[in-house]
């Protein structure tokens, strides 16, 4: 029987909790009603369990019920959104702006849009992966309808200035939307605070089901009017059409009802976890940390190496730990990451990184394993480079 790599690649996926799962499992088979049919007690189940979630995720991120938009993922959601903004304030002006390393399903709805006649300014990173604020400033004109910048970055971990965005937009009547795919249950979220219109959600990044996410969208001061993306039957609210995923969606609200539950604990367990890695790497020659130091998720650890080859690194590692090289969402794509690059890395260096995503289920063994074999193939990969 083979032995399966640990797994550290919890900014591509993570596995659904066993909590979660039994949440869910009812909604399948017993209780498996269309929350839309309210003339009989199977849709009564199912709209109490979707209302049950709407009210998590709503006091998770301090909106209403009402503001909580279900779709299939963060995807859709970003989509919605910038597409939707795009669409119902175009008479108001044409100009969106977004970053460099925010991910490709804001970049392309975007570059669609460019296509359309809209104009997209992408503001560049800093070193460490923030954006400048005095580059958003000189940024914003009259005909800016938009402001893109997602909350915590899916490859570096990085997370961006929120609240001072907020204001930023909010002082311009502008509208402020977030990709929060990667920071949903592991960082504090406040769409009052800071000032945040419209802000896209996803489960399976926070040991939830895939296939399920939503759109927190504004009712008021100001409220977000959003063009809908996908007609047929008017479903929540008008804004996304289409029978609603019951047990997903249950799946969803018990996936984060739990990491806020534990987030005070599970942050400084997984920041932890990273200082023993990166202490353990860090010692090698040419090693270099992508992302800010300290202003990133805990459990993310964004390398890159110097003196080795990018796919040779890939397969040196592959049989002890699965890791990503960046964002798993463009895995299919032989570009380095435009987020690395982005930062200011060659492209030898942005081939030649790694992707640590420290999750939930991860033990101070398995970091101790991962770093042993990492440290192993590095030093075996550069010994063959010098005697070529």
């Amino acid at each position: 029987m083979s032995i399966r790599p640990i797994y550290l690649d919890s900014h591509a996926t993570t596995p659904v909790d066993e909590r979660v799962l039994a949440a869910m499992l009812p909604y399948f088979i017993e209780k498996f009603g269309n929350p839309s049919s309210i003339s009989h007690i199977y849709g009564w189940e199912a709209e109490a369990a979707v209302k049950q979630t709407r009210e998590i995720l709503a006091a998770a991120i301090n909106a209403t019920p009402e503001e909580i938009v279900f779709t299939s993922g963060a995807t859709e959601a970003n989509n919605l959104a910038i597409k939707g903004v795009a669409e119902a304030y175009f008479q108001k002006g044409q100009h969106i702006i977004t970053v460099a390393t925010e991910h490709k399903a804001v970049l392309d709805p975007c570059a669609y849009l460019k296509t359309l006649g809209f104009e997209i300014t992408i503001l560049p990173v800093q070193k460490d992966g923030l954006i400048d604020l005095t580059e958003l400033e000189k940024a914003f004109r009259p005909e800016t309808i938009l402001v893109s910048v997602m909350a915590a970055n899916n490859e570096i971990g990085v997370l961006q200035p929120l609240e001072a965005i907020g204001e930023m937009c909010r002082d311009r009547n502008i509208i402020f939307h977030t990709d929060a795919a990667q920071a949903i249950g592991k960082i504090p979220l406040d769409v009052q605070t800071l000032k945040i219109d419209l802000m896209s959600l996803t489960a399976h990044k926070v040991y939830g089901p895939k296939g399920i996410g939503a759109l927190y969208v504004r009712r008021r001061n100001p409220r977000v009017q959003l063009a809908p993306q996908q007609h047929g039957g008017g479903h929540e609210r008008g804004m996304r059409s289409g029978t609603l995923y019951t047990p997903q969606i249950v799946g969803f609200g018990k996936a984060v009802e739990i990491a806020l539950a534990e987030q005070a604990t599970e942050n400084p367990r997984l920041r932890s976890l990273r200082q023993r890695l990166w202490e353990q790497l860090s010692p090698l020659e040419g090693i270099h940390l992508n992302g800010h130091p300290t202003q990133r998720l805990a459990g993310n650890l964004n390398i890159s190496i110097e003196g080795v080859d990018g796919a040779a690194l890939g397969l040196g590692l592959q049989p002890v730990m699965a890791v990503s090289s960046g964002s798993a969402c463009t895995s299919a794509n032989t570009a380095p990451s435009h987020v690395l690059t982005a930062l200011g890395n060659s492209e030898q260096l942005a081939y030649a990184s790694v992707r640590f995503g420290i999750g939930r289920f991860t033990t101070q063994e398995e970091i101790d394993t991962v770093a042993k074999h990492a440290i192993a193939t590095i030093q075996s990969l550069r010994k063959q480079t010098t005697l070529v």
